[in-house]
């Protein structure tokens, strides 16, 4: 059950925030911004391989399925749906949004 021991509502035993995994969620969602401000900008997609992105995916879908089932913290909810939804727009604009689809290797 939550025990609602602080402003986040951590359930009980749940993995507790702590500095460093804090840095590693906004250093990758930092990095996450950059390549959706450089494919806006550039609109170019050379470099970037789709099939890379397709994969984080799948990595993301299967691996936060307990988004559904198990509720830690708005907090953590929040960075899995935001972790799903950019990367499915990064692929959604290399493969379909013009001109940056256009400039996509198949290649890479």
């Amino acid at each position: 059950g939550i025990d609602c021991h602080c402003q986040y509502c951590i359930p009980t035993g749940a993995m507790s925030m702590n500095i460093f995994r804090l840095c590693g969620d906004m250093s990758h969602v930092f990095s996450i911004i950059v390549l959706l401000l450089r494919l806006r900008v550039a609109k170019n997609a050379s470099g970037i391989s789709v099939r890379t992105h397709e994969l984080f995916l799948v990595v993301f879908v299967t691996r936060y399925l307990d988004l559904f089932t198990t509720f830690y913290s708005l907090y953590n909810s929040c960075m899995k749906v935001l972790y799903i939804a950019t990367t499915a727009s990064i692929i959604y604009m290399i493969r379909f949004s013009e001109p940056i689809c256009s400039t996509y290797d198949k290649a890479q």
